[in-house]
């Protein structure tokens, strides 16, 4: 029974990302920035809301290139209940902006430039990020589920966990 329901949990996630990539590559994303590209997938509404909360639209369809790390509304949805709902709190912008701002490189990195390597890489909020690309790619406790969509202004690899910074 275990290993039926890992099995369609798998299935549920190849599903997912088939329907990202699929979304993705019908819009050309390349010619959309990050902003755009993520709204269009139609996975990434929390992350979206987030982003505008945050005030950092303008950012991400600047000129970049960056780098983001992107978690999809089940990944969201798996934080604590309320954890979101406070987090998009006026009063809690900062917090907000800094877990945002650390799945973010301020440089374009593809899975080809860190394949069979591990690194410590800075993040726009100021920490570093832990990337592990020896046998899949993992980034802190996340796991890229897909990896290199092309923007017009950098890259998302898409993730399967909110990273949160360390104090």
């Amino acid at each position: 029974m275990l290993r039926r329901s890992f099995i369609a949990a798998i299935g549920g996630i190849a599903l997912s990302i088939t329907a990202v990539n699929a979304t993705l590559a019908g819009s050309s994303a390349a010619k959309m920035d990050i902003v755009d590209t993520a709204v269009a997938a139609g996975s990434f509404n929390t992350l979206v809301a987030a982003v505008q909360a945050a005030g950092l639209v303008d950012t991400l369809k600047g000129d970049g290139p960056f780098t983001v790390f992107a978690p999809t509304d089940a990944a969201f949805a798996a934080l604590p209940e309320g954890t979101v709902e406070n987090l998009l709190k006026p009063e809690n912008k900062d917090q907000l902006v800094a877990i945002l701002t650390y799945h973010v490189i301020p440089s374009k990195v593809m899975s080809g430039d860190i394949a069979g390597k591990t690194a410590e890489v800075a993040t726009v909020e100021g920490s570093k990020l832990s990337v592990d690309a020896m046998n899949g790619v993992k980034v802190d406790a996340a796991t890229v589920v897909t990896a290199d969509i092309a923007t017009s202004n950098g890259v998302i690899h898409v993730i399967d966990t909110v990273l949160i910074p360390q104090s």
